[in-house]
């Protein structure tokens, strides 16, 4: 799969059907030896919400909590 295709996932959580964000709005952490993806770093609190307040929150998502990627959105298993 191309970066390209992985960024206009959405992603969401199958323990509550969650959406939390979008593929092309995170970060990947790699590891620098096996190039293994380990983890997506998701932005927190962007949009209206977050007006006045801190824009540096994240979500990190364990590599490992991927459950399906598909032709629209990634399905991951992550706790509330």
């Amino acid at each position: 799969m191309r970066l390209s295709e992985f960024a206009g996932k959405r992603i969401i959580n199958i323990s509550d059907g969650g959406i939390l964000g979008t593929a092309g709005d995170s970060d990947l952490l790699v590891d620098g030896d096996s190039g293994d993806i380990m983890e997506i770093i998701l932005p927190q609190g962007r949009g209206f919400s977050s007006f006045g307040g801190s824009s540096h929150r994240q979500i990190s998502i364990p590599w490992q909590t991927v459950k399906k990627v598909g032709s629209e959105v990634i399905v991951v298993e992550v706790a509330n």
